[in-house]
């Protein structure tokens, strides 16, 4: 089995609400009907409104949502691109490798609590990929686990691309938070005080600077939606 995931850039003037409804009532059974399973759709939609704080875009069309699903083989997913392409203005695919460094169990066919951040990651130019993924697996991990209030981590390290033309990524991150902390700080850094969250906020970015290249770094809070 292998995991895809697929970046749906569409207008921001499209509702979300429209967009999940093409995504989960027209996509998903034309994915599963092509083999897909553990279907998840995020997307931008009316219930992480109140995100435009936190988000990172430069694109235009933005990123508007993503799509995971696994195959047997990756060889296989032209059915799920002629799926997935009509809902959007541009579809990029990854082949990634899932680890999951905190699990969260979300229900099936609903709305996940929280919001969940898909944030797309290239490596810190000087570095080698072996500390890449040493620092994003060790002191990322422990740094992103004790200074937020995440309540579900997932790591898609990209393999390779799987569409014509698909920027240079080295990871797509999904990070859940409750969804007080798109507007407040202290919730998002899990802390009471000013003091607190100002060096939770430094350690964090001594971190990120430490292996990512922030310039091409796009971050959207989404809705998830596990669709099994």
């Amino acid at each position: 089995m292998e995991k895809l995931v697929y970046l749906i850039d569409a207008d921001a003037s499209l509702p979300g609400a429209d967009l999940r409804g093409a995504l989960i009532e027209k996509a998903a059974p034309a994915l599963r009907a092509a083999g897909a399973t553990r279907i998840t759709v995020n997307v931008e939609d009316e219930h992480v409104a109140q995100g435009g704080g936190v988000k990172i875009m430069r694109a235009d069309p933005p990123l508007r949502a993503m799509v995971s699903f696994w195959l047997e083989s990756a060889d296989d997913r032209g059915p799920c691109e002629a799926a997935l392409s009509p809902h959007g203005a541009a579809l990029t695919g990854y082949l990634v490798v899932e680890s999951r460094p905190l699990i969260h169990h979300p229900p099936v066919g609903e709305r996940a609590a929280g919001a969940n951040l898909v944030t797309c990651i290239n490596r810190l130019p000087g570095i080698s990929e072996e500390e890449f993924i040493d620092r994003w697996n060790n002191e990322h991990r422990k740094v992103a686990l004790e200074t937020q209030s995440t309540t579900a981590y997932v790591r898609n390290a990209v393999v390779r691309a799987l569409t014509p033309g698909a920027p240079q990524r080295d990871g797509v991150v999904e990070e859940t938070f409750p969804i007080e902390a798109l507007t407040d700080p202290h919730v998002w850094y899990d802390c009471s005080d000013e003091e607190e969250y100002q060096r939770r906020l430094a350690r964090m970015m001594d971190s990120v600077n430490a292996f990512l290249d922030l310039e091409p770094l796009i971050s959207v809070p989404m809705s998830e939606y596990f669709l099994g």
